[in-house]
C-alpha cells in the first residue's frame, strides 16, 4: 500500500528530531497558510499517553485543526499501512475544506512512506517474535543485532542494538523470505513533480538539542508523566507491544517492575531520547527530499515559521 501520490504535491512537511519546537512553529506556520496540522508520530496516535508524547495540548487543538491524534486505545497495534491510508483519508478531508494539510512530526518511517510508499513485508511471526525476544534477554541486545548483521549487514548498520522492535523485524523479514529487509525497501524518491515542493527539517546544533531534550524530560516528570504511565499501564487491557515500547513509558515500567523507584528512570529517559534523537536526524539525511534547515536553536516559533516560509517560497519560485 502507497499514499496516493497524487495528493503529494499539494500536502507541506515541517518535520525534525523531537524537542526542536515543531509544533509551536507548526501553529504559527498553519495559521498564515490556512493549514490543518496532521501528525507524523506513530506514539501520539494512542489515547491517553499526553505528557510522554508531548501531545499537543486542547488550545493548541483549539487554535489549529489537527488530525492522526488519538485514533488508538493503548493495547491496540497500528502499522505503516494503517498510517498511510489514515493520512491519506485524512488530506482528503482537509483538501475537500479548502485547507492546506501539513505534516508536523518526527517518525522517519512514517515519512519515508507518505514520500516513496512502503514495502509490503510478511504478515508479524508473533511465535518468533516472541522467540527472538527472548534470546535478546538471556545473551543481551548485542548479540541480536550481531545475528541480524550476519544476514542484513546494511540493515544492521542503521540501527542500534537498542532497536530491538526493528532488529526483530529485519530477522522475521528474512527468516519468510531468505532476502534481506534493507534489499526489498529500495523505494526511490518520486520524480521531481511528483513531490512536494521540500521538506525542510529543523536541524539544531546538537548541543542545543540535547539540552532541550533534558529539559523536556524534567518537565514532563514535573507535569506527572509517572502518573500517567502508571495509570495507562493499569487499565484492564494495560499497554500493548507497540505502545509499550514509547520513550518514557518503557524505562519507567521497566523501574517499576524492576521494584525501584519511576524516579530513577530520569536519566535514562534522556540518554535513550538523545539517540533517538539522532537516529531520526539520519532518517531525514538519508531522504534526498529533506532539506535540513539550520537553526541556532535560540529561534522563537515566530522565527522558525518565517525562516521555513521563506525556504517554501524560494523553492515554489524554483
Amino acid at each position: 500500500m502507497s499514499f496516493s501520490f497524487e495528493l503529494l504535491p499539494a500536502c507541506w512537511f515541517l518535520v525534525g528530531p523531537t524537542a526542536t519546537g515543531k509544533s509551536a512553529a507548526a501553529l504559527v506556520v498553519a495559521e498564515q497558510l490556512g493549514a490543518d496540522i496532521l501528525a507524523l508520530d506513530s506514539m501520539t496516535l494512542y489515547r491517553g499517553m499526553e505528557i510522554g508524547t508531548a501531545k499537543p495540548s486542547e488550545i493548541d487543538r483549539a487554535r489549529v485543526p489537527h488530525h492522526l491524534l488519538d485514533l488508538l486505545d493503548p493495547w491496540e497495534e497500528y502499522s505503516l499501512a494503517d498510517y498511510l491510508a489514515a493520512a491519506e483519508s485524512a488530506v482528503r478531508q482537509v483538501l475537500s475544506r479548502g485547507r492546506v494539510p501539513l505534516f508536523v512530526g518526527g517518525a522517519g518511517l512514517y515519512l519515508r512512506g507518505l514520500l516513496r510508499g512502503m514495502f509490503e513485508g510478511p504478515a508479524a511471526n508473533w511465535d518468533l517474535r516472541r522467540e527472538l525476544e527472548a534470546f535478546a534477554k538471556r545473551n543481551g541486545n548485542e548479540a541480536l543485532h550481531a545475528r541480524l548483521s550476519a544476514v542484513d549487514p546494511t540493515l544492521a548498520a542503521k540501527l542500534p542494538p537498542a532497536d530491538v522492535r526493528r532488529i526483530i523485524r529485519g530477522l522475521e523479514v528474512f527468516e519468510a523470505t531468505g532476502r534481506p529487509l534493507s534489499e526489498q525497501q529500495q523505494q526511490g524518491p518520486r520524480p521531481i513533480d511528483e513531490r512536494p515542493a521540500v521538506v525542510p527539517w529543523l536541524n539544531p546544533p546538537r548541543e542545543r538539542l540535547y539540552a532541550r531534550i533534558d529539559q523536556r524530560v524534567d518537565e514532563m516528570f514535573a507535569a506527572g508523566l509517572v502518573d500517567e504511565v502508571r495509570s495507562t499501564a493499569t487499565r484492564p487491557r494495560g499497554l500493548g507491544r507497540t505502545a509499550r515500547q514509547a520513550l518514557g513509558y518503557r524505562e519507567i515500567l521497566d523501574a517499576i517492575e524492576a521494584g525501584a523507584s519511576p524516579e530513577s528512570a530520569r536519566e535514562l529517559i534522556k540518554t535513550r531520547t538523545r539517540q533517538f534523537s539522532k537516529r531520526q536526524c539520519t532518517w531525514f539525511r538519508n531522504l534526498e527530499e529533506c532539506r535540513p534547515m539550520e537553526l541556532t536553536g535560540n529561534e522563537t516559533a515566530a522565527e522558525v515559521a518565517r525562516r521555513y516560509l521563506e525556504i517554501r517560497s524560494v523553492d515554489r519560485a524554483e
